[in-house]
């Protein structure tokens, strides 16, 4: 049986910040586990939504997510970042060495600032920590001249969709650059065969960001990819990165 880490997604935790549920988009926790279930997800990395879809909340989501990591194995931690808020940079520096904890969350578009504007504020802090950053993807090309600067920081640019993402990998000069499969971008017929041909599948991890978990697995599954590839993003690449236990 095939081991799955679902790198990236979230869900509601009850503050004002949520994402709205409907009927055909559920965000709530038991919801997402009982998807988990049904696909053999094992873990997740979670951020909240109310971290990410406002400014307000973010120090409270990200506490109120590191003592839910604490308690339930399925749980580990992204921590959400908004540059413009000191508090936010020593709540990361304290807790960033916390076992379920995988790295940074930035979401520049949500959070409505230029990535360009506080890159080097972000991507240095993440360097003197040698951690991870997962992103939002914005200004795709210009990614790589911060992974150049900032080498002991690794960047996932979320949401593998385009050519961009694939050229932004293969031009970081100290192979800093990744992406995962998150959201629906990866719904091209081509995209991950096309990654994978140029990159190599260890650049890319699995995530579902809160889409359908059986929609996002068979993505992979059936793409025109070796076993050894779907190994790679299904499991090994974030078991090789992250102190991921299942």
């Amino acid at each position: 049986m095939v081991r799955i880490i679902d790198l990236h997604t979230h869900c509601n935790c009850g503050l004002k910040d949520d994402c709205p549920e409907t009927e055909i988009h559920k965000r709530n926790f038991d919801f997402l586990m009982e998807d988990y279930k049904s696909a053999g997800i094992s873990v997740g990395g979670f951020s909240y939504f109310s971290a990410l879809l406002g400014t307000s909340e973010i120090y409270e989501s990200n506490e109120l997510l590191y003592k839910q990591s604490k308690t339930d194995d399925r749980v580990y931690q992204w921590i959400v970042l908004d540059p413009r808020q000191d508090k936010l940079f020593s709540q990361i520096a304290e807790k960033i060495k916390g076992e379920k904890v995988l790295g940074i969350k930035i979401h520049s578009p949500c959070h409505n600032y230029d990535i360009n504007d506080y890159g080097d504020k972000i991507f240095g802090f993440a360097n003197e920590l040698q951690c991870f950053v997962l992103m939002h993807p914005d200004k795709i090309p210009e990614m790589v001249k911060f992974a150049d600067k900032y080498p002991k920081m690794n960047l996932i640019i979320a949401h593998l969709g385009s050519v961009e993402h694939v050229d932004a990998i293969k031009n970081a000069k100290h192979g800093n650059i990744y992406t995962d499969t998150s959201g629906m971008a990866s719904f091209n017929n081509n995209i991950i065969e096309y990654a994978i041909e140029k990159v190599g599948s260890e650049k890319i991890f699995f995530g579902t960001d809160t889409y359908a978990c059986g929609f996002q697995k068979g993505r992979i599954e059936y793409a025109r990819i070796s076993d050894k590839g779907k190994e790679n993003i299904f499991y090994n690449n974030a078991k090789t990165h992250f102190s991921i236990q299942i």
